[in-house]
């Protein structure tokens, strides 16, 4: 089983207009925000200074439904957008990429949130969101799409759905309903800390719903911030104060260098694929997207670490690729990339 991680089991391209219809057996659930993300045309500059911006769907719970789709896998996405021209627009985008949006809802009295990011010479991101508030904030209990969440293999989410009521109730309900139909919670903290009252407000908000997680990805500076200090690249601080006893997979992300992973039986590190940053938002989903594609096929991955780190390798090779283009849903790879990168870089 493991000899397939790094071509997502034969499945069809999303692209294939005969593709067969999404297995359900393995569905990933992603709940949370779906936004516009507007990006300069060009890099290295503000937002005052920034010529023009390219309009590109984002949000980090809909990046990873999209990815885990163009990968060949069966995706849905739960959330909710103004009942507007974009709310509309980014419906439409789940559709055309054969993810269920089946679970959206449109909000009459709030618009679809908006976010400026401007890209440093880096590639590296900066934020002004524009949530006053936006159509995700509005998402009630009520309005969840209860056979949705249970046909989940895998539930995922973030934290920025946490922020402000009525979302939070939401998040919390949809979680537990996902646990009781024995889904595995896959939770990226994903920390925008602009979005939150406070920094402390945000690490009690994260961490509040930690112990509940099956499968956690976080990057370095979350984990410093989330230990308020502690060294990332120390293992005795990442299981000291991030891993818990329910935890069935730990994830910390380096960036172009790859990643870490921690179970109680076993940790290691598998090396990320140099690539050329024009754009690295979205990275991030990217690498999700293609871990929890593998792991939905082949949910023993956590007590098999030579299955584990093929899948890392794949997960670490979409984030890789992800970042060559601009904007985050655009640039996510299909599988056939993902594999010929790899084979690329296995060869070198």
């Amino acid at each position: 089983m493991a000899g397939n991680l790094t071509t997502g089991g034969g499945k069809d391209l999303p692209g294939d207009m005969n593709r067969k219809s999404a297995n359900t057996d393995s569905l990933v659930v992603c709940f949370g925000e779906f936004l516009i993300d507007f990006v300069p045309t060009v890099g290295g500059v503000s937002l005052a200074e920034a010529p023009a911006f390219q309009k590109a769907p984002g949000g980090a719970p809909a990046n990873v439904a999209v990815c885990v789709s163009r990968l060949g896998g069966s995706s849905a996405f739960i959330g909710k957008v103004g009942d507007d021209e974009f709310g509309h627009m980014l419906a439409n985008i789940l559709k055309e990429n054969y993810v269920d949006n089946t679970g959206m809802r449109f909000d009459q009295s709030a618009r679809t949130a908006l976010a400026f990011v401007t890209l440093r010479a880096d590639g590296e991101r900066e934020f002004l969101f524009f949530r006053h508030p936006s159509a995700d904030m509005h998402l009630h209990e009520s309005e969840l799409d209860i056979n949705l969440i249970n046909k989940a293999k895998i539930f995922h989410y973030g934290s920025i759905s946490l922020i402000e009521e009525p979302c939070k109730s939401a998040q919390l309900a949809a979680m537990n309903i996902a646990k009781k139909s024995g889904s595995i919670l896959s939770y990226d903290p994903n920390l925008r800390l602009p979005l939150w009252p406070s920094a402390e407000a945000a690490r009690e908000g994260i961490m509040s719903i930690w112990e509940q997680a099956d499968l956690i990805k976080v990057s370095e500076d979350e984990i410093t911030f989330l230990t308020e200090g502690g060294d990332p690249c120390d293992d005795n601080v990442v299981m000291n104060k991030l891993f818990h006893p329910n935890l069935k997979l730990l994830i910390v992300t380096e960036g172009s260098a790859g990643c870490r992973y921690y179970t109680k039986a076993f940790k290691g590190r598998v090396p990320g694929i140099k690539v050329k940053a024009v754009d690295t938002t979205g990275a991030g989903d990217a690498f999700v997207g293609g871990l929890l594609s593998s792991l939905a096929s082949y949910l023993n991955l956590f007590q098999d670490e030579k299955g584990l780190r093929e899948a890392l390798a794949f997960a670490n090779a979409c984030g890789a690729l992800t970042v060559t283009g601009r904007g985050a849903i655009p640039a996510l790879p299909t599988k056939q990339a993902v594999v010929d990168a790899l084979t690329k870089y296995n060869a070198s």
